[in-house]
C-alpha cells in the first residue's frame, strides 16, 4: 500500500487550532498553547503564521470557501420542501465543524476587520438564498406569503441558524463537544429554522414537513 505523504507543519497548525477553538473557544488559546500542543517551537509556529489572527483567518477562508459553495444553489430547478431540510441539514453540519466561528462570532469580529468585512457578505448571500428558496416554494403553488413576509422570513431564518449554537452552549455549556450534543444541536437547529417555514405552507408540502417534523420528533423522544 502506497503511504500518503506526511502533513505539512501550516496544515496540521490549522486542523489543530481549529480543534483547540472549538473545544476551549478562540480566545482561550493562545499561539503558546497551539505551539506546545504541536510540540514545535514558537518560532517555528510564527515561521508559518505572523499571529493568532493569522491563523484565525486562514482558517476562516476555509470556512467561507466551503459555505460560498454551499450557497451557490443550482437555480435549474424548484426546490421543495425535502430539498430545504436537507440542505438545512448539510449548512449546520458545516456550523459544526467551524463552531468556534459562530460560538465566538461577538467576540471575533469586535477585533478582526476581515472577518467583519467577509462574515457580512455571507450573511447578505444566506439571506438571498433563503428568500430564493421562499420564492420558489411560492412560485410552486407550496407555500403562501406575501414579498414583505418572505424577506422577513428569510431573515429570521439566517439569525435562527447564526445563532443557534450559541444558545445551545447557553443551554449546555460543559457537554457542548459531546457527539450526542452535537447530533441532538444540529437537529434542533433544522427543525426549529423549519418551524419558521410551517406556517406558510400549503398542500402537499405542509403534508410532507410534518412527516418530516413527526420522524424529528420521534428520534427526539426515543
Amino acid at each position: 500500500m502506497e503511504r500518503k505523504p506526511p502533513r505539512r507543519t501550516r496544515e496540521r497548525i490549522l486542523d489543530l487550532s481549529l480543534r483547540l477553538f472549538n473545544e476551549f473557544g478562540e480566545p482561550n488559546i493562545t499561539t503558546t498553547v497551539i505551539a506546545d500542543e504541536m510540540n514545535i517551537s514558537p518560532g517555528n509556529l510564527y515561521y508559518h503564521f505572523r499571529n493568532k489572527d493569522d491563523i484565525v483567518n486562514s482558517i476562516f477562508a476555509s470556512f467561507e470557501k466551503e459555505i460560498d459553495g454551499l450557497l451557490d444553489v443550482p437555480g435549474n430547478r424548484q426546490a421543495n420542501i425535502e430539498d430545504a431540510w436537507l440542505y438545512l441539514q448539510v449548512s449546520f453540519e458545516l456550523i459544526w465543524r467551524y463552531r468556534f466561528l459562530y460560538r465566538d462570532l461577538n467576540d471575533l469580529l469586535s477585533r478582526n476587520r476581515t472577518l467583519e468585512i467577509h462574515f457580512k457578505r455571507i450573511l447578505k448571500h444566506k439571506v438571498d438564498v433563503a428568500r430564493r428558496l421562499c420564492q420558489g416554494l411560492v412560485e410552486s403553488g407550496d407555500m403562501m406569503a406575501s414579498q414583505a413576509q418572505i424577506n422577513a422570513l428569510a431573515t429570521n431564518m439566517v439569525v435562527v441558524a447564526t445563532y443557534w449554537l450559541s444558545f445551545e452552549y447557553v443551554r449546555d455549556p460543559r457537554h457542548f463537544n459531546d457527539e450526542a450534543t452535537m447530533s441532538a444541536a444540529l437537529a434542533n437547529g433544522v427543525y426549529q429554522v423549519m418551524c419558521l417555514l410551517a406556517p406558510y405552507l400549503q398542500g402537499n408540502a405542509k403534508e410532507l414537513f410534518e412527516s418530516l417534523a413527526q420522524s424529528f420528533i420521534t428520534e427526539e423522544n426515543t
